[in-house]
């Protein structure tokens, strides 16, 4: 929909988090009537409300959005919240419109637009490119967007027709597009997560691959050589597809030939630089500058440019951040490795002995890979647990083997174990290969908290 259709529509926001509150000031803006709701009290959420309330809109909070359909043309809801949830399967029955921010701010972006979507890597992935289409037309805006942590929303209200979006997808946000498209878009990997919300991997796949679904022959549609969850996946396009692969040559797009980033369009090749001068270290993350690649090549980025933002960029908070050094210790926050595939990608990264954190909230995933791949690394030492799954995590590794296992029930617990138990020389890395609610508000708290801790420690060990 346009602008102008929305005015005078009446539209329903549901869950006032960051995108909620976006997408409100939004809509207020281009003249519909709006209503917005959360199942919170307006004292629960406090000062997150503060960007409304100089608007005109209608206040429904601490009640159930059911209550409020009536008289409703459309409903845009949180990320959140399934689309199986009973207040959705009637809004629809009553035939009205339900959308996610994600697609009201896409349907009225004035500017360019490329996406990401996959299990693993998107925020670092998005991150880097943001940087690159930054790095190469400075004169104009580029904005991460989505499930990054920025919405989308309040980028449309800001934005120009000559500026960028490189928006985060995930699979909650792909249930509730319409005309979403993206000039380019790409499929990082796929890997177990999120089954208990969407049930199965068939359905996962189903609502990442619906990134492509609105392109066209002009369109670049971009997958993982590399993983052998997506292959074939690419038939399901009608858009010009490219390959990105870190161990052999996969037709059009970005690989490596002796040590060398190369990119390759209809046929042509371009040497882009040697991998080894990427700054952001280990296999995951050549493989998230090689997708970078190709979007950006297909999109027309200049290669020195590019090339320099590859040698510069240094990774994104939460992602194998490192913390710091303390008596030859090298602490490091990967907070943001919330599944089993994420944090085997950070324990192969690690090139030290490691004592990692593991745990958090259950989402219903199998940790016996995530068991295999610690057996098998030299680097982990010891492993502390925490959270809901800690009891699931310890059967699990106790299962294959593994039984170097200690408990925590705190962070601050858990960052006082690792002191202890890491020798000079090793690291302590948090990747807990879970979600964070059971402790935390999300996995940004989570990270958070734990660099506090760790910058609080003295120098002497307890």
């Amino acid at each position: 929909m346009t602008a102008e259709q929305y005015r005078g529509r009446n539209v329903l926001v549901v869950g006032l988090a960051r995108s909620g509150i976006a997408a409100a000031q939004l809509l207020h803006r281009i003249g519909a009537k709006v209503t917005v709701n959360d199942s919170k009290t307006r004292e629960a959420l406090g000062e997150a409300l503060r960007p409304l309330e100089q608007l005109d809109v209608i206040w429904r909070l601490g009640c159930g959005a059911g209550e409020l359909l009536q008289g409703q043309d459309e409903l845009v809801i949180s990320p959140g919240i399934p689309d199986t949830a009973a207040f959705i399967v009637q809004a629809k029955e009553m035939g009205i419109r339900v959308i996610g921010e994600l697609e009201l701010a896409a349907s009225l972006w004035p500017g360019r637009m490329v996406a990401l979507t996959g299990t693993n890597g998107k925020t670092t992935t998005v991150s880097l490119l943001a940087q690159i289409f930054a790095d190469a037309d400075p004169a104009h805006r580029t904005w991460a967007v989505g499930n990054i942590g920025f919405p989308f929303s309040q980028a449309v209200l800001e934005g120009s027709a000559e500026d960028m979006a490189v928006c985060e997808c995930s699979s909650f946000q792909m249930e509730t597009i319409e005309t979403f498209h993206p000039s380019a878009a790409a499929l990082l990997n796929i890997t177990e997560d999120h089954l208990n919300r969407h049930g199965t991997m068939a359905e996962y796949t189903r609502l990442k691959m619906r990134i492509f679904e609105n392109q066209g022959a002009e369109d670049f549609a971009v997958f993982n050589a590399d993983d052998p969850a997506l292959e074939g996946l690419d038939r399901q396009v009608r858009s010009r597809v490219l390959f990105f692969s870190r161990r052999r040559e996969a037709g059009d797009g970005a690989f490596v030939r002796d040590g060398i980033v190369m990119a390759r369009m209809g046929g042509a090749e371009e040497a882009i630089l040697p991998a080894k001068e990427i700054y952001i270290p280990g296999p995951h993350n050549l493989e998230n500058a090689l997708a970078a690649v190709c979007i950006a090549k297909a999109m027309g980025v200049p290669t020195d440019s590019l090339a320099q933002t590859l040698r510069t960029f240094r990774g994104v908070e939460h992602r194998i951040e490192f913390t710091r050094e303390l008596d030859g210790v090298q602490w490091f926050n990967d907070s943001k490795g919330t599944n089993v595939d994420s944090t085997i990608r950070a324990v192969q990264t690690m090139t030290r002995p490691t004592v990692i954190i593991l745990g958090g909230s259950d989402k219903h995933c199998d940790f016996t890979p995530l068991a295999k791949e610690i057996m098998a690394s030299p680097m982990i030492r010891e492993a502390v647990l925490i959270g809901v799954t800690a009891n699931q995590i310890e059967d699990t590794l106790r299962r294959c083997g593994w039984d170097r296992i200690h408990r925590a029930y705190s962070m601050e617990e858990a960052v006082q174990r690792c002191r202890k138990l890491a020798e000079r020389g090793w690291n302590v890395l948090l990747s807990p290969a879970c979600a964070s609610f059971d402790m935390f508000h999300d996995y940004e708290e989570r990270g958070r908290v734990f660099k506090q801790l760790v910058m609080e420690l003295t120098g002497e060990r307890a």
